[in-house]
């Protein structure tokens, strides 16, 4: 009898082992079921890679992209490795549509897998598997490509493709637009989850942190792509922020205090833009017009009053010891 049993679970065992490889080959990989769009700037030449999930962190799988190479989209049932190697494939000279041809071809879950690919002179092309959750499909064309599965229904990609082409500005913002388009015409079936953009130069410069501009990530937000939008205005913000500080270093302060200025326009309630836009304008000899700014800082975050004569210590704030009381008085 116990011979028997043995007979039959081995049975079971050897029927079943094959149907869990399977299984194991298609769904190993995390899911990123999602609409995502990859693009080109035809003026700067800047690459992206912009997508927006029900799923946690999307953009730790769906997005890559290399200076001077291109970027690439993988996503549904995520084969990670589409993206460090169809980078690699660009690097060699294959064009966007060989490096997904060879990719879906070599892999043996391609009818699960989505993929979108685009080279840094602006020729895209994209692949979606027969066994993707509908609504799914893509559209490929000059400079971008858009790309989706599991939507609410087929609407979703070409509403994407039509709002990159008819919007103006930056590449970021245009991309953001297409995801914003998605969303409104139906979007993820599941709901609204995370998001993420990824912008890198058209041309490398050999140094990792300037070549990859724009890398910001919603990970998890119930309106994710509203949240991206928030950090983009920041990250802008603080592009004159930086820029207030390049010519800080130079003691350029005329051009320092426009920058700072800028940037707190752009988000008055930022309590660190105001202050560096007051240490500025005191390095300018504009005290009077800093005070004000200074009292508004130190009634939020009295900490910031404890950094005036460190400040003075090391060079960074320009002022004798009346005007530093001036500063101080303002708490």
């Amino acid at each position: 009898m116990s011979h028997m049993k043995t007979k039959i679970k081995l049975l079971i065992i050897s029927f079943l082992l094959p149907v869990c490889l399977i299984a194991q080959e298609f769904y190993s990989n995390q899911f990123a079921h999602t609409f995502s769009i990859v693009a080109r700037d035809s003026v700067t030449g800047e690459m992206g890679v912009a997508v927006q999930s029900h799923w946690f962190s999307v953009g730790s799988l769906v997005g890559w992209g290399e200076a001077g190479v291109g970027v690439v989209a993988t996503q549904s049932f995520v084969n990670p490795a589409y993206g460090p190697d169809g980078l690699k494939l660009l690097k060699e000279g294959k064009s966007p549509e060989e490096v997904v041809r060879m990719l879906t071809e070599a892999d043996s879950g391609r009818n699960v897998r989505q993929l979108a690919v685009l080279d840094a002179s602006g020729r895209a092309a994209s692949y979606t598997g027969k066994n993707c959750i509908q609504g799914a499909g893509n559209i490929a064309e000059k400079n971008f490509s858009v790309q989706a599965n599991l939507m609410l229904n087929d609407k979703v990609w070409p509403a994407m493709s039509k709002t990159f082409k008819e919007t103006k500005g930056p590449l970021a913002e245009r991309m953001i637009a297409s995801l914003e388009a998605g969303q409104a015409a139906g979007g993820d079936i599941r709901g609204k989850q995370s998001a993420s953009i990824l912008i890198v130069k058209g041309t490398s410069s050999g140094k990792i942190w300037e070549d990859r501009e724009i890398d910001l990530r919603v990970e998890d937000h119930p309106e994710p792509i509203v949240e991206l939008k928030r950090l983009l205005k920041l990250f802008r913000a603080y592009e004159h922020m930086n820029a207030g500080d390049l010519y800080t270093e130079k003691n350029d302060m005329t051009s320092a205090v426009k920058e700072y200025g800028a940037a707190e326009k752009m988000f008055p309630e930022n309590v660190e833009m105001k202050f560096w836009h007051a240490v500025t304008l005191v390095n300018k000899n504009k005290t009077d017009d800093a005070l004000p700014l200074f009292k508004e800082v130190f009634a939020k975050d009295a900490n910031w009053a404890t950094l005036i004569p460190r400040l003075r210590k090391s060079e960074q704030l320009s002022c004798n010891d009346e005007t530093e009381k001036k500063i101080l008085s303002q708490k």
